[in-house]
């Protein structure tokens, strides 16, 4: 008896010493595996990830993009008429999958690009014009352009993958309906794509114009900077803080046209919030009427519209996402609204 009670405690000391050993070595390897994927930002910062990272230590910007050039970038392609009298826009448009885009001091992302930026070009005609999209994928995936709006099925950019290196598409079609419409690649994972800024915006005027405005271009974007499947940044126009640093010449009593479309993947919302005033919003910008007044927006993937919108009094006013979250981490600008048609040239410091 005595034995077999002996032998019962050596296999259950045997036993408790596996399980202490395991349990160190499993709480190094959780260790090491957590030190692989932290990094230090050359702002100081410390950054621990579950995903994969770019190291700031060793990576460099391989593009430049200027928010404040892409607000009021249109892209009207090369004009020609066609034997019928239509209006031909042509445009070229090339995709990469290879750019480092530095979105904050030390912070490098990996981007996937249409024509070298993040967003793509805002592409621009008026309704029934033919659009002529000449697509050429240099990335090392397939890639498409898919356009929100009306086409042939051929055009939608779906079923149509086109390879990597050197690969070419034609897509035309009427331009149509009037409003603001997002464009993106459309090839699975496509969240995958889209994230990694395979997207832009298509305006589309109604053949009488719209009232003469100062005309803007905000797409809402987020930066999964891991590739854990949750963003870590969100701006208007890809770089975080940008517009609160460097806040947007405006004039009082001049109307100001935003056209504002959300694209902020894994959130279900976003939204768009402007102080000291309120705007007419167009939803989708397909109506020529407002369909109310306010001062805030709410969006969900890929939802857009139209703000208008005139300031009374000089000053600086924020505009942001009123969901706190999203503009603690970046989406959040500056209107400085000028009496003078001379606007002030310096960038505003201000902190986040």
């Amino acid at each position: 008896m005595l034995k077999s009670r002996s032998n019962l405690m050596i296999a259950t000391l045997f036993v408790l010493i596996i399980v202490f050993v395991g349990y160190f070595v499993f709480v190094d390897e959780i260790t090491a595996q957590s030190e692989e994927k932290s990094f230090l930002t050359h702002s100081g910062g410390v950054i621990v990830t579950s995903g994969e990272v770019l190291d700031p230590l060793y990576t460099s910007a391989t593009m430049e993009f200027d928010p404040m050039d892409y607000l009021r970038d249109f892209d009207y392609g090369e004009i020609s008429i066609l034997s019928d009298g239509t209006t031909l826009r042509e445009y070229t448009i090339i995709a990469e999958d290879d750019g480092v885009m530095e979105v904050a001091p030390g912070i490098f992302y990996n981007v996937w690009t249409y024509n070298g930026s993040v967003p793509g070009p805002t592409i621009r005609a008026t309704e029934g014009d033919i659009v002529r999209i000449n697509f050429i994928n240099n990335g090392s995936k397939e890639h498409t352009i898919h356009f929100h709006g009306i086409h042939p099925a051929e055009m939608d950019g779906v079923f149509e993958p086109v390879g990597g290196n050197g690969g070419k598409f034609t897509y035309e079609f009427e331009a149509g309906p009037v409003g603001v419409h997002p464009y993106h690649c459309h090839i699975m994972p496509l969240e995958e794509h889209i994230v990694h800024g395979l997207y832009g915006v298509f305006i589309v005027d109604p053949k009488e114009g719209r009232e003469p405005a100062d005309e803007m271009v905000m797409v809402l974007n987020g930066l999964d900077m891991d590739f854990d499947g949750e963003n870590n940044f969100y701006a208007a126009n890809t770089i975080p803080f940008y517009y609160q640093h460097h806040p947007i010449q405006i004039n009082t009593d001049e109307l100001v046209r935003i056209y504002v479309v959300n694209m902020v993947e894994f959130d279900p919302i976003n939204n768009f919030h402007l102080h000291g005033n309120l705007y007419e919003y167009y939803p989708t910008g397909t109506d020529i009427v407002p369909s109310f007044y306010t001062d805030m927006i709410t969006l969900s993937q890929t939802e857009r519209g139209i703000m208008e919108f005139k300031y009374q009094y000089p000053g600086n006013y924020l505009f942001h996402a009123h969901k706190v979250e999203f503009s603690e981490k970046g989406w959040v600008g500056i209107f400085q609204v000028s009496d003078s048609d001379d606007n002030k040239n310096e960038d505003v410091e201000y902190g986040n």
